[in-house]
């Protein structure tokens, strides 16, 4: 697998993965509201599913509301299903007050 390189698009409102050469991989939206990020799709090109894109750019994504000192609303499947799998990040999900 090439390296997957991710980045906020914060003007489209999701982070983005892509190849090496710049081309567009997979895409993880989101709303913002207040400090809470609320993931509401995760799509990857076909072309590129089962290569870990999709992982990847949700670790990531993820990755950046932790340095943001954020939190999130996973409201995507594939998000919540991530999450579900890796305790590690149960510190992210939103808790009402």
């Amino acid at each position: 697998m090439t390296d997957v390189l991710v980045s906020d698009a914060p003007q489209a409102h999701r982070f983005e993965a892509r190849d090496e050469a710049g081309e567009l991989l997979g895409i993880a939206a989101y709303d913002v509201v207040g400090r809470t990020v609320v993931f509401t799709h995760t799509e990857v090109d076909p072309r590129a599913e089962g290569r870990g894109v999709a992982s990847t750019l949700v670790r990531a994504a993820l990755d950046s509301v932790r340095e943001a000192h954020g939190d999130v609303v996973a409201l995507c499947p594939y998000v919540k299903a991530w999450l579900a799998r890796h305790p590690d990040y149960q510190d992210l999900v939103h808790r009402p007050a």
